[in-house]
């Protein structure tokens, strides 16, 4: 992906960074193990030992709506299972990635290519906010520096290193992600592609990294196979693959597994009365239902992890049987 450096559409953040050198302790180690590891790193918010089980999702700027809900609905299932998104808080996937993760009470961590202080695009500024506030805004740039576009592609190595894995959901031939595609593979990390449609150009250079080898991801079950098996067993000490972000739903199906299912509880029933054979968008659901995009989401993300709804192209849902 192409970035342009446009200086007036930067938005600054209010909270101060700090540095933490690379022989600080809360340095993420993944990181500090490669040679080329920036020095120093400019941080928003907090660096946690969670964060070593972390998983790269970047993409196009130019997205498709399947390429967003994919995203989206991907992170979300990581973040769900105790696993730290990575991104780079640009437009489409990245930004999708980020929300995704957010939406189930999870970690992210967005890698910048200017200072921390500074946010670009500046309709993420509120996005940065909230991730500053439940994960990281992370830079290897010194506070107050713009959004150069050299930067990126050495930001795009520092989104390589903090991940165990990097998934590239929907990237043209020439873009951005197939450098932390390329770094990755070049660093050990695991390399895994979602596919798109032969025909579209968005998809090109995701389709041409299944093609030369990287792992097809049709979902974060493909994306936890891909894991070294030290950080797949971490995660299945944390529960159901991981707790972290996880439902209150999910919690109270774990805790007891031998007792019957619980009735749906009404916003459950209502967002399930909603839905059918037929496709419906998700705005027409939170529409329809009254609740608010919040708890829409919120339902609809449980009944995706129980199988009882599946997410297709275009954030529009279908039920999956009718119990």
């Amino acid at each position: 992906m192409t970035h342009e450096c446009i200086h007036d559409e930067t938005g600054r953040s209010t909270s101060a960074p700090r540095a933490i050198e690379r022989g600080n302790a809360e340095y993420p180690a993944h990181l500090r193990a490669v040679p080329t590891a920036p020095a120093t790193l400019h941080v928003r918010g907090a660096l946690v030992d969670a964060d070593s089980l972390a998983v790269a999702v970047v993409g196009s700027r130019r997205a498709t709506p399947y390429g967003l809900a994919a995203a989206e609905t991907l992170a979300a299932d990581l973040a769900a299972r105790g696993v730290t998104i990575v991104s780079g808080l640009a437009r489409g996937i990245d930004t999708a990635a980020h929300r995704g993760a957010l939406r189930v009470g999870g970690r992210t961590i967005a890698v910048l290519g200017s200072g921390v202080d500074v946010v670009y695009p500046p309709e993420n500024a509120r996005l940065a906010e909230e991730i500053a506030e439940r994960g990281a805004l992370v830079s290897q740039f010194a506070p107050g520096m713009p959004p150069l576009p050299h930067h990126f592609p050495t930001r795009n190595a520092v989104i390589a290193g903090l991940s165990l894995a990097v998934v590239v959901v929907e990237a043209a031939e020439r873009s951005g992600s197939l450098i932390t595609a390329r770094l990755a593979a070049e660093l050990g990390r695991e390399v895994l592609a979602m596919p798109g449609r032969a025909t579209a150009p968005e998809s090109r250079g995701a389709n041409r990294l299944i093609q030369d080898g990287a792992a097809l991801a049709l979902g974060w079950e493909d994306v936890v196979a891909a894991l070294p098996e030290r950080w797949r067993a971490c995660l299945d000490t944390r529960g159901t693959i991981g707790a972290a972000g996880e439902s209150a739903a999910g919690r109270e199906r774990r805790a007891a597994p031998d007792e019957p299912a619980a009735r749906p509880g009404p916003a459950t029933r209502q967002v399930l009365s909603l839905l059918g054979d037929d496709p419906v968008e998700i705005d027409q659901v939170i529409e329809r239902s009254g609740l608010g995009a919040g708890p829409v989401s919120a339902v609809l993300l449980d009944l995706e992890l129980e199988g009882r709804v599946r997410q297709i192209e275009g954030k529009r849902f279908v039920r999956v049987g009718r119990a």
